[in-house]
Formats: structure tokens, C-alpha cells, sequence
């Protein structure tokens, strides 16, 4: 009895985080993390990595991330 009580109340908490999580989108949100790298960061990174003397490694540090955050933010946008 108390099981199937659980169960119910736990659908009810499942729809209401859907219908919450719905209403969030239409409105523009995003769930996650908000990104190290910003559009202008990444252009900014792009054109450093133009100059041959430049690592990846530098830039990254440039930017304050790791290497392979830098990776992912360039081949992302």
C-alpha cells in the first residue's frame, strides 16, 4: 500500500519537473552549464591560432581553460 502511494507520488513530481522544464524552454532557457568561451572568445582564439609560433597550449592558458575545453569550444562553433 505505502509502495504504490510512493509510486504515485512519484509520478506526480516526474510530471511537474516535465511540464516545469517545458515551460523553461518556451520561455528561452537552457539547462547545463554555462560555457568557459563565449563567440567572441573562440574568434579571438581562432585568429591566434592563425600565427604558426602560437600553441594550443598557450591560448588555452590565454583563456584560462584547459586544452581540452579549447578543443571542444573550436570545434564546436
Amino acid at each position: 500500500m505505502i509502495g504504490a502511494i510512493a509510486q504515485f507520488e512519484r509520478r506526480l513530481i516526474s510530471e511537474r519537473t516535465k511540464v516545469g522544464l517545458a515551460a523553461a524552454r518556451a520561455r528561452g532557457r537552457r539547462g547545463g552549464r554555462k560555457s568557459k568561451m563565449n563567440d567572441s572568445d573562440i574568434r579571438k582564439a581562432k585568429a591566434m591560432l592563425l600565427d604558426p609560433m602560437v600553441t594550443k597550449t598557450e591560448v588555452a592558458e590565454h583563456f584560462g581553460v584547459s586544452r581540452p575545453t579549447l578543443n571542444k569550444a573550436l570545434s564546436h562553433k
